[in-house]
């Protein structure tokens, strides 16, 4: 009994384990979705006979969904709040994921795929904004963290659990099934999400507008977009092409061997906590530097002929990307101090441009020259975001 009690938490501490609960998951529900058909490219390319560049788009036309309507996410929460935004996109999020369950050709595909793209920036340009409103200096960082492990969460899960599920059934009825966990996720993240504490509504249009104007001519805001837009665009395309790659000889993974590689995100999950404590240490451009050049290391590395060692680089990659994009959220969350929101969604429109380009462009290098030519394209991108990191950003900001 002594033992039980002290286990016993105080009302503050379950409130804060609440609290980073209730953040987890509205990163992990955001994103289940997103890159989940990743792990089954090859099943998709095979059974509705579609070219690399068409089923590399599966991923991309998602993307460029995310891209187009995130401004007008962060206008919309702008003017009438956060947390009801977040709640409505998770549930929307199952609609057209469960209509793929319907599609008889790519078009269809790439259709309800974009659908897909137009609910998330409800959810990760809002909640970017919640934190940056509720929390501040290294606390806000690590809350910042939180989110990230939970996208990161939400990137492995989609991919892991799609894979392994179309190893006992067909890849369209297993969309019914992420269709059913997305509803069963809103309703968590309405039960469990604290409502707003520090929102301040702005529902003059005009008002929004010159804002905009401001912050397109902000360069901290170019810079954090940029940056970001060369991350995305090295992810989306590494996590892609990598499923082609291992699926041909002589590797010839199975959909649930490629799941299986997507293990390697959960090493972010660990890595992510610890950083939420070591970025406002080192400071936000060592930490961009840092991470950069580990993931490009990783990328060279995929180039090694053993599949333990493309095992490895992933890992290493993965994790440097984490690493930059938490450092580059947080940069954005601290420097921004009106219309966070719409701030959020001009970053997220770059951003993800990035992923779509790079789904587009290493589809054409892949057709082109295979693997060889995915990593050299990678690489070229990854030293741009390195050297706009090391000109432009200058010195960690003040928390």
């Amino acid at each position: 009994m002594p033992f039980i009690t002290q286990l016993r938490l105080s009302p503050g501490d379950r409130r804060h384990l609440l609290l980073a609960a209730s953040i987890v998951l509205v990163g992990m529900f955001a994103f289940i979705q997103v890159y989940s058909v990743q792990s089954i490219l090859p099943e998709i390319r095979t059974d509705l006979h579609a070219t690399v560049v068409e089923v590399g788009q599966a991923v991309g036309i998602t993307i460029l969904a995310i891209a187009l309507t995130a401004p007008f996410a962060g206008i919309v929460s702008d003017a009438l709040g956060r947390k009801w935004l977040i709640v409505g996109s998770v549930l929307f999020l199952a609609i057209p994921t469960g209509l793929l369950m319907l599609v008889q050709d790519v078009r269809g595909l790439l259709w309800l795929r974009f659908l897909q793209g137009l609910a998330v920036p409800g959810v990760s340009v809002v909640i970017t904004a919640y934190i940056g409103e509720e929390f501040r200096g290294a606390r806000m960082v690590r809350i910042m963290t939180l989110y990230v492990s939970g996208c990161i969460m939400g990137g492995f899960l989609g991919r892991f659990m799609l894979g392994h599920l179309t190893e006992y059934m067909s890849w369209r009825q297993a969309f019914g099934v992420m269709a059913f966990l997305n509803i069963l996720g809103g309703l968590v993240i309405w039960r469990g999400l604290p409502a707003s504490r520090h929102f301040k509504a702005n529902p003059n249009i005009q008002a929004s507008l010159r804002t905009l104007s401001r912050l397109l001519h902000n360069r901290d805001l170019r810079v954090a977009s940029l940056i970001g837009a060369t991350l995305l665009f090295c992810q989306i395309a590494l996590f892609t092409y990598i499923n082609l790659h291992l699926a041909g000889a002589p590797y010839f993974y199975s959909p649930g061997n490629l799941a299986n590689l997507f293990t390697v995100y959960l090493l972010g999950m660990m890595v992510m906590p610890i950083m939420g404590y070591i970025i406002p240490r080192i400071g936000i451009r060592n930490a961009i530097l840092l991470s950069v050049g580990l993931s490009m290391a990783g990328v060279a590395l995929t180039m090694a002929p053993p599949a333990a060692l493309i095992i490895l680089a992933l890992a290493l990659a993965a994790c440097g990307t984490f690493i930059a994009q938490s450092s580059v959220m947080s940069f954005v969350a601290q420097r921004m101090t009106e219309g966070r929101s719409l701030a959020n969604g001009l970053y997220y429109t770059i951003y993800y441009c990035g992923g779509f380009l790079g789904a587009w462009i290493c589809g054409l290098a892949y057709d082109w020259h295979a693997w060889p030519a995915t990593v050299a394209t990678l690489l070229l991108v990854q030293l741009a975001g390195w050297l706009v990191a090391w000109r432009y950003i200058q010195g960690p900001p003040r928390a």
